[in-house]
């Protein structure tokens, strides 16, 4: 097979461009410069790494946020970084073509492809709830996965069940992780993900031939390593108690923070406030909604999108109605006590007419201070003499 340079320089990219790729990539994945050899190296030398994209229960709106990556570009991830060589949403072939495809991929990359998975099995009736090419998904997620490298669950669907899974959950949806568990998986949670952290992590796992570095739950840390919330540009609100009450109030309009009608980024750990979407330009919140928190487990089963967070973790829930008249509070009473402090201490000084002391001697600093007198009952008798 190609590595990714041929396939690259068999489109036209000249050599300065396949760099400049390079350097975007490390920046992407958080990496510093140091790295750009090591991937430019990797991305010369190892071939294209067969990809098997599936679709369980879903919606395809994973896909649909991947194929608008910026950095890197899908159409380079998908004709050139990877191979993808099976994906029934964008393939030209279809029916019995379509899986002659998948089982000469499964046999011809045995033990060095990678299974994308987007959305989940029903295992309920024995899967007969999603049964693509006249097989249960689940049995044809079990089959594909037999001899995979490592697999990635797309999205929320994949990575915890989503929408499909709420209670009840009649279809009994199940996340990949409990149906595939003697494989290598990362998820990559979000209804959908950020493309660009999907074309990262795509990237990354082509270029050191490992997953990267997760979380306790399986997510990559270089992405879901922070709170929304910890890089929030209306932080500075929320730490002043300046919050949107009501839809379309001042605070609304003056861009207040949507912690009260709403907003979970406190508890929602993404890098929407970082690498924002549709090529950089805006993030749900830059728009004026709050956050849903859309790649935590179960967020479609704890309430209205718009009712606010009963507990915050670090606190703030309990003083959350008051914190800016508290932070206003403190701060005016620190300012009369140092003014009342410094009234009585001129008084003071004024009344007795004294210099302040030294705080080394606690004597006038003005004058010397008085040598200590011997006291009489130990004088030796020299001295009374």
């Amino acid at each position: 097979m190609e590595t990714f340079y041929q396939a690259m320089r068999r489109q036209g990219v000249t050599r300065r461009s396949f760099l400049k790729f390079c350097s975007l990539t490390a920046t992407s994945l958080g990496l510093g410069s140091a790295f750009v050899p090591r991937i430019a190296h990797a991305l010369e030398t190892k071939p294209r790494v067969p990809v098997i994209w599936l679709h369980g229960l879903e919606c395809t709106c994973c896909t649909e946020s991947f194929i608008r990556s910026a950095h890197p570009l899908a159409k380079d991830a998908i004709l050139s970084l990877i191979s993808l060589d099976y994906d029934d949403t964008i393939m030209a072939a279809a029916g019995h073509q379509a899986e002659a495809i998948l089982d000469d991929i499964i046999k011809t990359h045995k033990g060095n492809y990678i299974v994308a998975v987007e959305g989940n099995p029903p295992l309920n009736e024995d899967g007969m709830y999603c049964f693509p090419g006249g097989e249960p998904f689940v049995e044809k997620l079990k089959r594909v996965s037999a001899d995979a490298k490592a697999l990635i669950a797309w999205g929320s669907c994949a990575s915890w069940g989503c929408v499909q899974a709420a209670k009840p959950n009649p279809t009994r949806a199940t996340p990949i992780h409990q149906v595939i568990t003697d494989k290598p998986l990362i998820k990559v949670p979000g209804c959908p993900p950020i493309p660009e952290v999907m074309a990262a992590v795509i990237t990354y796992m082509v270029t050191f031939d490992r997953l990267p570095e997760l979380d306790r739950q399986g997510r990559p840390k270089m992405f879901y390593g922070q709170r929304i919330h910890d890089k929030c540009y209306r932080r500075g609100h929320f730490d002043a108690g300046q919050f949107v009450e009501q839809w379309d109030d001042e605070g609304a309009r003056n861009g207040w923070c949507l912690y009260k009608v709403g907003c979970k980024g406190p508890t929602t750990y993404n890098a929407c406030s970082t690498v924002r979407w549709n090529g950089g330009v805006s993030w749900p919140v830059q728009s004026g909604h709050g956050c849903i928190g859309c790649s935590e487990d179960g967020f479609w089963d704890k309430g209205s999108f718009y009712d606010r967070l009963s507990r915050v973790p670090f606190g703030i829930e309990a003083n959350a109605d008051q914190i800016g008249l508290t932070v206003a509070g403190v701060v005016g009473a620190g300012i009369a006590a140092h003014t009342a402090l410094s009234a009585i201490k001129s008084t003071v000084l004024k009344k007795q007419d004294l210099k302040p002391l030294d705080p080394a001697t606690k004597t006038d600093a003005a004058e010397p201070a008085a040598p200590p007198q011997p006291d009489e009952a130990n004088k030796t008798t020299e001295e009374q003499k």
